[in-house]
């Protein structure tokens, strides 16, 4: 099937309800089989976009990597979270008229966000230009995310700050399911 061809079926089922797509196709043409991304999130700057394997976006995100997004394995973004790599929410209120009237704008904000392996960010997220969150994080709903975050983060509010570390949560669930430590320490040390 054309890349053309695949683009309309891809926009015409944005007009039905939505639905999971596997086997991702990347920006450089590699196929990831375990990712999966639903048909109701938008993706911008898509050449800009490094998506890892065993990856799921859920339904109605809208994905922003124009200045570049990298999402490492395993995680998992749920609904209605916006990961964002540039924002005007600063410079429109200083320019006020004469915003995008002028050349190079101050105060607008853009830079890479970076999502570490097997983090699960929950919906109503919100994560800002120049993020960093480190592998194994979880961050709750409603968050607003902003800055760097250290890995096994437990991410809360708005702002988002640390609020545990998901080792604890881990290590109870460990010792429920030993069988299950190999596997975990495969990524986690």
């Amino acid at each position: 099937m054309g890349k053309f061809k695949q683009r309309i079926l891809f926009r015409l089922r944005k007009w039905q309800q939505p639905v999971m797509v596997g086997n991702y196709k990347r920006y450089d043409g590699k196929k990831l089989p375990l990712t999966r991304v639903s048909t109701s999130t938008v993706i911008q700057g898509a050449e800009r976009f490094d998506v890892a394997n065993n990856v799921f976006i859920g339904h109605f995100n809208f994905i922003d990597a124009t200045f570049g997004l990298k999402i490492e394995e395993g995680c998992q973004i749920t609904n209605y979270v916006s990961l964002l790599t540039h924002s005007s929410h600063d410079a429109i209120r200083l320019y006020g008229a004469h915003y995008g009237k002028v050349g190079q704008m101050q105060a607008y904000n853009e830079g890479e966000v970076v999502i570490g392996k097997y983090t699960f960010i929950g919906p109503h997220t919100v994560v800002m230009p120049n993020s960093k969150i480190g592998k194994g994080s979880l961050i709750a709903a409603y968050s607003f995310v902003q800055g760097d975050f250290p890995d096994f983060s437990i991410i809360a509010g708005n702002p988002a700050k640390v609020v545990g570390d998901t080792r604890k949560k881990d290590e109870t669930l460990l010792e429920k399911h030993p069988e299950l430590r190999q596997y975990y320490n495969e990524w986690a040390e």
